[in-house]
């Protein structure tokens, strides 16, 4: 006799990846394919701050509006297609949020139950702005057993939004801790949108760019015992390989360890394989209990900056940068007031000798200020720098005409017990059922790294720039950078693994050499994950660093070049480099 068939896969789709995604995502998602449960995350850390700037002129607000627009038409499409909608969107006021989806679906005559999940709100201290607790998906799971069409949260987790719907349609427990971790990986496949179908991919090259050019949503197949397939609906743009799914896997991630309020994911354990085209099976993943605490994100504006572009042309450039910044200073002390307390000057050698356009004959050289005093940073700074207009170097001019500077912020994170944050589900009904936090928990330590492979053979090297071997991913986590960095066949790898050091790290990147730099392994990805801590200073918010999010650190490291084993570069396209 046949077993019983198991509960049917749940196909959770992405259609957000931020505040400002892709409009249309949402229509696409619905009508694409299939789909059980579409997602949407609208929060980061820079969110939360512009969010609480938002509830400041209007209380009433605080939550993504952009989301309520898309669900002028996707609320009907997903009604009409049984699909649930589960996401953050709420930001500051997820009841808010909750509320206008009721009055919309009221006013189009849309059945609909609406949910939402609140208690991230904590107690701001003095000085800051917001204050919210990353919660789980335990609150959307029973948002979503009571009946809920649409649940809206506050801050909680990325993969929160796919482990709530996982947990309620398998009946998961907080024991269930395997099935967890792999709804936990498959949350953060999704959680950044196209990143996972060939968006902002180191080998984008080796696809068709018409493919590329329009990249669809992801998907997940989630399975009862947490395994899932990445991938996309038909037709859609993009592709979904191991690679793409590689380079999202090790996005703003640490060390083996991944902590949760629902589990801890071992990364170590994760095995990805290609299932056909544009699906990548996940499987492999255990899980261990949650740590004790949540984290806490706190965001606040830390002071006040400014920025000036100046352009210089041609010959003498760094006579010409060396003037200028002598005539700024001085100005600003003519001007009778203090300077600002941090002044930063970049200059980048755009220019090219001969140039046969002015632009390709100009570097930019980037002056930055701050200081908690707006007027130091205003139209002292603004005025020093317009004043110098006739009276400085030959050719002078500036991007854009200087401004009265604005607010930055900075972002916290800190620990708080999880016992002390009522993670509270607001039932379609109106009932409020409050979530206990695990009663099993961990304090995730970090894993002792594993038996690196047996080292490449000793064969003659080139100099090569990284890239023609590796690919990279890297991203922000308040004050820190992470650099993902992967290889796609195992003689690389062993190559890699011995290679790539954290002192080989920072001799590549020199901003990082006078900074703390952790390096993880990871060989069932056949990947190294760094994190690089206060590269950023107080975070994205800040705008402290030229690039700010860490976006391109990883593509800088892949341009660098170092010596690689002949044999790795067989049939690779080299560029010109120098002995």
């Amino acid at each position: 006799m046949n077993a019983a068939p198991g509960p049917a896969p749940l196909r959770v789709g992405n259609a957000s990846g931020f505040y400002g995604d892709r409009f249309d995502a949402l229509r696409e998602m619905l009508t694409g394919g299939p789909l059980d449960v579409v997602t949407g995350d609208y929060l980061a850390e820079l969110t939360m701050l512009i969010l609480g700037r938002s509830r400041l002129k209007d209380p009433a607000k605080g939550y993504a509006s952009t989301f309520l627009r898309q669900l002028e038409e996707g609320l009907g499409l997903a009604h009409e297609r049984g699909v649930k909608i589960v996401t953050n969107a709420g930001g500051l006021n997820p009841a808010g949020l909750a509320d206008a989806v009721r009055q919309l679906a009221d006013k189009a005559g849309i059945p609909v139950a609406v949910a939402h999940v609140e208690g991230d709100s904590l107690p701001v201290p003095d000085g800051f702005l917001t204050a919210n607790a990353y919660l789980g998906g335990s609150g959307i799971a029973a948002c979503l057993r009571a009946g809920a069409d649409v649940v809206v949260t506050g801050r909680v987790t990325d993969a929160a939004l796919v482990t709530g719907p996982a947990a309620a349609h398998f009946g998961w427990g907080p024991d269930d801790l395997d099935a967890l971790a792999g709804a936990v990986v498959a949350g953060h496949v999704l959680e950044c949108g196209t990143q996972a179908t060939g968006g902002n991919y180191a080998f984008f090259g080796e696809h068709d760019a018409r493919l590329l050019r329009r990249p669809g949503f992801p998907l997940a197949e989630i399975h009862a015992d947490g395994t899932s397939v990445i991938t996309k609906h038909a037709g859609t743009g993009g592709v979904v390989d191991v690679g793409t799914v590689t380079a999202q896997l090790l996005y703003e991630t640490g060390g083996a360890r991944y902590a949760g309020p629902d589990v801890t994911a071992r990364l170590d354990t994760v095995r990805l394989t290609q299932d056909g085209p544009d699906r990548v099976r996940v499987d492999g993943v255990r899980g261990e209990a949650p740590p004790p605490t949540l984290k806490a994100g706190l965001t606040r504006l830390g002071g006040w900056r400014n920025e000036v572009v100046f352009v210089l042309t041609g010959l003498d450039i760094g006579a010409k940068a060396d003037l200028v910044k002598d005539q700024f200073a001085d100005a600003l002390e003519r001007g009778g007031g203090r300077p600002p307390a941090e002044v930063r000057w970049e200059t980048a050698r755009t220019e090219h000798p001969d140039a046969d356009t002015e632009e390709r004959a100009s570097a930019l050289l980037r002056l930055v200020v701050r200081d908690q005093d707006a007027d130091t940073v205003g139209r002292a700074v603004s005025g020093a720098a317009v004043e110098l207009a006739l009276g400085s170097y030959p050719g002078f001019h500036v991007t854009a005409p200087p401004g009265k500077g604005a607010p930055y912020g900075v972002f916290e994170g800190r620990p708080v017990p999880a016992g002390d944050v009522e993670h509270t589900a607001v039932l379609p009904d109106g009932r409020r059922e409050v979530l206990a936090p695990p009663s099993r928990t961990q304090e995730p330590t970090a894993v002792d790294d594993p038996p690196l492979p047996e080292p490449c053979p000793a064969t003659p090297t080139r100099r090569a720039p990284l890239g023609l071997i590796a690919g990279a991913r890297s991203g922000d986590k308040g004050g820190d950078a992470n650099v993902g960095v992967w290889v796609r066949d195992d003689d690389a790898w062993r190559w890699l693994a011995h290679e790539l050091t954290v002192a080989r790290l920072k001799d590549l990147l020199p901003e990082t050499a006078p900074l703390t730099v952790v390096r993880h392994v990871l060989p069932n990805l056949r990947a190294l994950n760094f994190t690089v801590h206060g590269l950023l200073g107080e975070g994205v918010a800040a705008q402290a660093r030229f690039d700010p999010q860490a976006k391109a650190l990883g593509e800088w490291l892949r341009s660098r070049s170092l010596p690689v084993p002949v044999p790795l570069l067989e049939g690779v396209p080299l560029p010109e480099v120098t002995a």
